[in-house]
Formats: C-alpha cells, sequence, structure tokens
C-alpha cells in the first residue's frame, strides 16, 4: 500500500488512540471498543511490555480496516520489527533522523516528535510524513500556530499530549492534521466501558466539528 493510502486513514478519523500500558489479553477487546467508536488509527507504545503480541493481536482482528503502528520507536530495528507484525505507521517521541530514514526504506508512515522549528524542518528534510508535536500541553496553541506558520506548506502536524474533547476543537481550528490521545481514552484499569465512552466523545466532538467546517 502507498504513502497516500495510510493518509487516508487519518484524513477520514484525524484521531489517534494512543494504547500506552496495554496487556496483549486486552487488546482485541479495547481495540473493537475504539474501532467501534469510529477511530481508524491506534498505536501500541513499545514501552509496553508485551507490545510485539498486541500489535499482532490488533493486526489480526482489524487487518486493514485501521492504521495500526507503534508509539515510542527509538531505533531502526524496531522499525523493520514493527512492519513485520503489522504496523504501518511509526511513531516517536523524539526526532531521530536513523528511524525516519529507515522507516521510509520500507515504505511506512513517519511520525517523528518533534519539539523546536528546527526539529521540525531537520524531520521534515529527511522524509517525515506527519510532525509529531509533543508534548502538545507544554508546547501550547500560541507555539504550534506559529511554527506552522513557518512550516511547508500542507505540513501535518499532530499535536500529542494534554488533548482532551474539550479543547480539541481549537487544535483542529489552528488547522492540525491530526491529534493523538493517550490516556483520556485508554490506560491500564480503565474498563471497557470507560474506554468506549471517552472513544465515543472524541469522535462526537470531532464529527461535530466536520460538520460544522465542512470537512
Amino acid at each position: 500500500m502507498t504513502i497516500e493510502h495510510y493518509m487516508s486513514y487519518l484524513e477520514k478519523m484525524p484521531l489517534i488512540a494512543i494504547l500506552r500500558g496495554i496487556h496483549p489479553e486486552q487488546a482485541i477487546a479495547v481495540s473493537d471498543h475504539i474501532v467501534e467508536a469510529g477511530f481508524t488509527c491506534m498505536e501500541v507504545t513499545l514501552n509496553t511490555k508485551g507490545w510485539q503480541a498486541s500489535i499482532q493481536a490488533i493486526h489480526k482482528r482489524h487487518g486493514n480496516n485501521i492504521l495500526l503502528g507503534a508509539g515510542t520507536v527509538l531505533s531502526p530495528k524496531d522499525v523493520t520489527t514493527i512492519k513485520d507484525i503489522g504496523g504501518r505507521i511509526i511513531i516517536s517521541p523524539n526526532m531521530d533522523p536513523a528511524v525516519i530514514q529507515r522507516t521510509k526504506e520500507l515504505g511506512l508512515l513517519s511520525a517523528p516528535g518533534c519539539y523546536t522549528p528546527t526539529e521540525c524542518f531537520t524531520a521534515l528534510s529527511h522524509g517525515a510524513d506527519i510532525l509529531k508535536l509533543f508534548p502538545a500541553e507544554t508546547l501550547g496553541l500560541p507555539f504550534i500556530k506559529a511554527t506552522k506558520s513557518v512550516l511547508p506548506p500542507n505540513t501535518h502536524i499532530c499535536p500529542t499530549g494534554g488533548v482532551t474533547p474539550d479543547n480539541m476543537k481549537t487544535f483542529l481550528e489552528a488547522g492540525v492534521f491530526a491529534l493523538g490521545i493517550g490516556s483520556a481514552i485508554f490506560k491500564p484499569g480503565k474498563t471497557l466501558t470507560d474506554i468506549r465512552s471517552s472513544a465515543d466523545k472524541f469522535a462526537k466532538k470531532f464529527i461535530e466539528f466536520s460538520d460544522q467546517n465542512k470537512i
């Protein structure tokens, strides 16, 4: 599949559910609830015990119906493993050219973490597809708007960290491409009912925004 195809998942529903701390035995049930809420993209972070098994389980369950990937990816070696088990988007908290390069060599979607304009431009120069501005709650909306204004047109920005149903509209109004959502949807100990309720709230807010702005 092409990069354009992978990007299309986020163009439909630009919300990425971050599954940090998920256990493999939870993976199918949790992913089912998030997909049923309308999400088309999720990541399992590599600082989660059993992350390989979780990605494999979700991939087997949902296949190409969603864009599945991994977060907290810190090495090129892990990129290869992720592709082999069904991951298609590589997300990192940092900007490592070696990780970006390996991601692009394998034809996957690259979303490195950036904190400064210099990191943003460097990531783009190495082929990054999406810039994960992290942590968004620390950087703040004024910084995101200012940074976006100097980046090349149509740069895909994904603020992550501190995104809630109440503030996501302000990010979308700023013209970001996607939003990464962690504990506001999933965290260890959260019930399936609460996970579904949280995912539904985010999806509903996006649909309302989309309808109002004819996305």
